[in-house]
């Protein structure tokens, strides 16, 4: 047997290539509208309704890498709370926004905040250290 991509890798991957594609903006445009979603990215824009939903140079960026297939769009959850929090999102927006719990947001923020050893967080300038 070949080695090959688990699930994890293999989304994460494609999450870079279409970030790197699109864009911070495109990318966005493209998770809120078809995110979890089994898109077919058809090799013609002009039949599709896809450059409609996600802006004309994005639908060509697509094309150009994964016309005439399927991709997997992830939710990208995360970089959608991180985008929607620099713009000024309350946790119950965010909440809306990504069809979670308030809470499921907070837990979000904090395995983010995990993820990057805890580089990002704001200290709560009340709070001293104590060790």
């Amino acid at each position: 047997m070949s080695p090959s991509l688990n699930d994890t890798d293999e989304h994460e991957t494609l999450t870079d290539e279409l970030h790197d594609a699109l864009g911070v903006v495109g990318f966005l445009v493209l998770t809120e509208v078809y995110g979890g979603l089994r898109l077919f990215v058809p090799s013609d824009n002009l039949r599709s309704a896809l450059g409609e939903q996600i802006g004309e140079d994005n639908a060509r960026r697509l094309a150009k890498l994964y016309g005439g297939s399927y991709i997997r769009v992830p939710l990208a959850r995360e970089f959608r709370a991180r985008i929607y929090r620099n713009a000024g999102a309350k946790n119950g927006e965010i909440a809306r926004k990504l069809g979670l719990t308030e809470t499921g947001v907070e837990k979000l923020f904090r395995r983010s905040e995990k993820k990057l050893g805890g580089k990002g967080q704001k200290k709560d300038p009340r709070q001293f250290e104590m060790f």
